[in-house]
């Protein structure tokens, strides 16, 4: 690509031909404020705070969808551009329930980061009053509040375009306009799939997800209560980021003596499950392979996917492993195996799930997640709950020693712990089927053809003389994509990973939220993987079958992997879910 000469506030630079002004500012060092603009997502130069001044233009452009040209003269604070800005600002506070201090996003939230850095100090010079705008809390994971919504439209285009459900968009018109579901239904009552990606996109506090810290904190008070916690492996490669650390730093030492410290009975990890879940899945990947079972196998960690393929692919529900997630999975082993060792009657264990997932709220309340007469799991939180948490008991997180998980259900391998990464449920369950098919060990345990952020990745592997066509997804119009190239043949496919989310459980909905003027430049995806492969190559076993710890649960409980006790405890069913379900009106 060539380059081209421009001058930005009266200094020569030369930039590839073709990029935006915004992404030639951001090349030196510039800085131009944004709100709307997503990267690939949203470029829409809507809220038109990345306005600059072009010598020549009749008027202000806006930068994010400007591109250079040759002799481009370019002033980004110039008095026009920062009187526009402000004016900007203004407008959008007026209109904007001003309530920074009980916020959840206080601290955090770009709006208020960008008043405070242009100095507006009357937040509603216009005297404009508030439209009546009643929040909706119909669905089992979130709230939306849209007096505090700024119509940037990200939300919108994240449900649209990644996720490929556009169950929100925007209603009425002109100041009227609102960003709300279909006929002003409530999310609750639509296909939402839960995965959260709107609140991680949303620059305010126009959403968030339901809290559950206050409950949480209740039962480890409660003195009648065994309080025990797990935690998901995408958690310890972005909870630092809360707490100041560099984005993908990995934190599961000082994690562990965090929740020790907040009062939980038990800490375990996460980590243990997913290396039973893959004794499960693998074992239930080769049973359909050697007797002639429903093909593609399709993996079940994911809720948000689960919760879509019941909406949008019902016909494709026989592929799904029968296989629980890793958080229902150690749910019902906390409450029968763990229970009965540690002699704790079970009705009297709260089991706490952390996880990255906003969808896990969903989940912990499905049918058949029940195993024992109970929940599996009580509460489901995220990471930014656990964030809160941890400030909440005046614990000084960068200054904690190392601490570990408790023993039996702590211990778990490197193929456990990339499960947070797109790819990762995939690697794990070849380094096991592999060597079960082949009865040797094997050399190189590293699948990189399935590893990275990409969207869709394919690979084929030969083992044991069989062709094994495997693929990975990330994002649900890419798993789309996926499953329409299977049901036409344009694809033969043995078993298929999907994740709800964007790069896997890692870009959670409920993992910390990173500004966009951040998100539309850095890797973050890539940076939190590589936290978490660091880790894998780090464990003393990589592969789910050689955690003895997991050997010892088959040997003394479940008798082997596909058992019938195994099948009672850690299997599922899924069910068609309707598009809408509207409230019937009384």
């Amino acid at each position: 690509m060539a380059n081209v000469n421009i001058k930005i506030n009266g200094r020569d630079y030369q930039v590839p031909e073709g990029i935006t002004i915004l992404e030639a500012a951001k090349m030196v060092n510039i800085h131009i404020p944004t709100l709307c603009f997503l990267k690939e997502i949203n470029e829409i130069g809507a809220c038109r705070m990345c306005v600059v001044e072009v010598k020549g233009a009749k008027a202000l452009v806006t930068s994010c969808v400007y591109p250079v040209n040759e002799g481009m003269e370019i002033q980004t604070a110039s008095p026009k551009v920062l009187e526009s800005r402000t004016r900007n600002l203004e407008l959008l506070l007026s209109d904007h329930r001003r309530e920074c201090l009980s916020c959840v996003r206080s601290g955090h939230c770009e709006l208020q980061e960008l008043a405070q850095e242009y100095g507006i100090k009357d937040e509603n010079i216009f005297n404009e009053e508030l439209k009546n705008t009643p929040i909706d809390d119909t669905a089992v994971h979130m709230v939306r509040d849209n007096s505090k919504c700024i119509l940037c439209r990200r939300c919108v285009a994240v449900c649209e375009k990644t996720q490929g459900v556009g169950v929100i968009g925007p209603n009425e018109r002109g100041y009227k306009t609102t960003i709300g579901s279909p006929f002003n239904m409530g999310l609750g009552e639509t296909a939402c799939v839960c995965c959260g990606q709107c609140i991680a996109a949303c620059p305010t506090g126009a959403l968030y997800e339901k809290d559950y810290t206050e409950e949480v904190f209740a039962a480890i008070a409660d003195p009648t209560k065994h309080v025990v916690c797990q935690v998901a492996p995408a958690v310890r490669a972005a909870l630092g980021e809360e707490f100041g650390y560099p984005i993908g730093t990995e934190v599961e030492a000082k994690m562990a003596t965090a929740l020790r410290m907040l009062g939980f009975d038990k800490v375990f990890d996460t980590n243990f499950s997913a290396d039973l879940t893959i004794m499960e899945e693998a074992t239930e990947f080769l049973h359909r392979v050697k007797n002639g079972g429903k093909l593609p196998l399709i993996t079940s960690c994911s809720p948000g996917w689960i919760k879509y393929c019941e909406h949008y692919h019902p016909d494709m529900l026989d592929n799904l492993s029968t296989c629980k997630s890793p958080q229902q999975m150690f749910g019902a082993i906390a409450k029968s195996y763990y229970a009965e060792n540690a002699g704790v009657d079970p009705k009297d264990i709260v089991m706490v799930s952390f996880m990255p997932c906003t969808a896990k709220k969903f989940e912990i309340q499905r049918k058949d997640q029940s195993a024992n007469g109970m929940p599996d799991v009580d509460f489901a939180l995220t990471t930014r709950e656990l964030a809160r948490m941890i400030k909440r008991a005046s614990i000084d997180f960068t200054n904690l020693p190392d601490g570990y998980f408790d023993d039996p259900l702590g211990k778990s391998s490197g193929a456990a712990v990339i499960f947070g990464a797109s790819g990762g449920v995939m690697e794990a369950a070849l380094r096991t089927a592999v060597e079960t098919l082949t009865g040797e060990e094997l050399k190189n345990l590293d699948f990189m053809e399935v590893r990275g952020t990409k969207g869709i990745k394919e690979a084929t592997y030969n083992v044991a003389g069989l062709e094994v066509n495997v693929c990975v997804a990330s994002g649900l119009a890419n798993a789309n994509k996926v499953l329409n190239m299977v049901k036409s043949g344009e694809k033969n496919y043995h078993f298929i990973e999907i994740m709800a989310c964007p790069g896997g459980c890692i870009n959670g909905g409920g993992q910390p939220q990173v500004k966009a003027s951040i998100r539309n430049f850095v890797d973050v995806q890539g940076l939190r993987q590589k936290a978490l492969y660091k880790l894998d190559s780090e464990r003393e076993h990589r592969k789910s079958h050689e955690n003895p710890d997991i050997q010892t649960l088959y040997k003394e409980f479940l008798g082997e992997p596909g058992s019938h006790k195994a099948h009672m405890l850690l299997h599922t069913t899924y069910e068609q879910r309707p598009m809408y379900s509207p409230k019937k009106k009384k």
